[in-house]
């Protein structure tokens, strides 16, 4: 599982552009979710769930590998499918975080 700090995957502290959230995002689900197939076959709006990538234990350790790597609070209340199902729904949602915490 990826840590913060040792992944490479932080320091975006608010400037990151959609580009580089998307990379990380998309490094995040390769390396926690899709070890064995790789990501190249994930669009940037297939839905998680219905793809099988993730299921509720899944959508759970998503939150905290966002928590951890981006340094934000998700709360009970944005654990919805517009929010985290797909790598387009997760880049806008860390992008709107991030905003919040300037």
């Amino acid at each position: 599982m990826a840590q913060p700090g040792t992944n490479g995957h932080n320091g975006t502290n608010g400037h990151a552009s959609a580009n580089s959230l998307e990379e990380v995002i998309r490094a995040l689900l390769v390396e926690n979710f899709l070890v064995a197939i790789g990501g190249a076959d994930l669009a940037d709006d297939d839905s998680l769930i219905e793809q099988g990538i993730i299921d509720s234990t899944g959508v759970l350790e998503l939150v905290m590998l966002l928590e951890e790597t981006f340094d934000i609070r998700v709360q009970d209340a944005d654990v919805l499918p517009e929010n985290l199902d797909s790598v387009n729904n997760l880049v806008a949602y860390v992008q709107r975080k991030l905003q919040v915490a300037r």
